[in-house]
C-alpha cells in the first residue's frame, strides 16, 4: 500500500515537472505569482488607499476625517510658500546626496573591479556590504555622535580651524550619503565587472590616457549601473525622515512634514497630499532617465 502510494506520488511529480519544463512561461508565472500578489495586495493597494485619502479633509472641530472629495489639500501645498521651500530643500538634499555618492562610488568601484587583486576584491565587496548588516538607527545615531559638539569630527577639524557641520542641513547630507553609499557603489561595481579589460587596454594602446579612457570608454558602458545607484540614493533620500529627525536639527523635509501631519497634527489627508510630491518627483526622474534609454540595459 505504501509502495503504491509512493509510486503514484513519483509519477505525479514527474508529470508536473515535465509539464512545467515544456511550458516554461507557466512555471515562471507560478513562481512569480506569490510575490506579485503580495506586492499588489500589501504595497500597491495600501499605497493607493493612502493616496485616495489626499482627496478627503479633516473636520477642524472634531478632528475626524470627512469622506468628501476635495482638492483643498493640494491647493494648500501648492499655494503656501512653506511647502514650496521644503520641496526645494528636499530636492536639493536628494540631488546632493546622489552626486556625492556617485562621485565617491566611481573611483571606489573602479578600484574594486579593475585594480584590486582577487582576494582584496572580495574583502572590499564584503566591506561595502558590511554596513548593511547593522541597523539603520544604529548608523544614524552613530553619525549623531560623530557630528555632535566635541565629537570625533569636531575633534579632527578643530586644529585646522574648520568647524564641525553639526546638526542641520550639512549633517543630514553627510549622514544620508553614508547610509545610501553601498546602494550606489554595488550597482556601479557590477556594471564595471561587465566591462572587458581588453577595451581598456585597447584604449591605452591607442594613446588614450587614464582620464580619457574612463570618460570615453568606461563611463558610457556603466551608465546603467550609475543610473541604478542614483535611483536608490535619490528615491530613498526623498522619503527619509528618521535620519533628518536624528541629525537634521530644525531642518524640515517632505518626509518630516508627512511624519508630523500623521503623528502630531493628526492630519492624514494633508500628509497623503504631501506624499504625492516625492512620488511625482521620482516618476519624473524615471521618465527622464527612460527617455535616454539608460534603463533598457538594467
Amino acid at each position: 500500500m505504501t509502495t503504491s502510494t509512493a509510486e503514484v506520488e513519483t509519477r505525479l511529480t514527474r508529470r508536473i515537472s515535465n509539464f512545467l519544463y515544456q511550458r516554461s512561461r507557466v512555471g515562471l508565472a507560478l513562481l512569480l505569482a506569490p510575490p506579485t500578489f503580495w506586492l499588489a495586495l500589501v504595497y500597491i493597494a495600501s499605497l493607493s488607499a493612502l493616496l485616495i485619502t489626499a482627496f478627503w479633509s479633516v473636520d477642524s472641530f472634531t478632528g475626524d476625517i470627512e469622506h468628501t472629495w476635495t482638492l483643498k489639500n493640494f491647493a494648500t501645498i501648492v499655494g503656501e510658500s512653506t511647502y514650496q521651500a521644503v520641496t526645494l530643500r528636499t530636492l536639493g538634499i536628494a540631488l546632493s546626496v546622489t552626486v556625492i555618492d556617485v562621485a565617491f562610488a566611481l573611483p571606489v568601484a573602479f578600484y574594486m573591479s579593475k585594480v584590486a587583486s582577487r582576494g582584496w576584491q572580495r574583502f572590499l565587496v564584503i566591506s561595502m556590504t558590511l554596513p548593511l548588516w547593522s541597523s539603520y538607527l544604529v548608523k544614524a545615531y552613530a553619525w549623531r555622535s560623530v557630528l555632535s559638539s566635541g565629537g570625533i569630527l569636531d575633534w579632527i577639524l578643530t586644529p585646522f580651524g574648520i568647524p564641525s557641520p553639526g546638526y542641520g542641513l550639512e549633517g543630514t547630507v553627510i549622514t544620508l550619503a553614508y547610509l545610501w553609499f553601498p546602494f550606489v557603489v554595488l550597482p556601479i561595481y557590477t556594471a564595471l565587472q561587465r566591462v572587458p579589460n581588453s577595451l581598456i587596454e585597447a584604449s591605452a594602446d591607442l594613446g588614450g590616457g587614464t582620464i580619457k579612457t574612463i570618460r570615453s570608454v568606461v563611463v558610457p558602458l556603466i551608465i546603467p549601473g550609475i543610473i541604478a545607484g542614483s535611483i536608490f540614493s535619490f528615491s530613498l533620500t526623498l522619503g527619509d525622515y528618521i535620519a533628518v529627525k536624528i541629525v537634521g536639527g530644525a531642518t524640515q523635509t517632505l518626509g518630516t512634514l508627512i511624519f508630523t501631519n500623521v503623528g502630531t497634527a493628526n492630519n492624514l489627508p494633508l500628509a497623503a497630499a504631501i506624499a504625492f510630491i516625492p512620488l511625482g518627483i521620482i516618476l519624473v526622474y524615471l521618465a527622464s532617465v527612460k527617455r535616454t534609454g539608460a534603463l533598457d540595459n538594467l
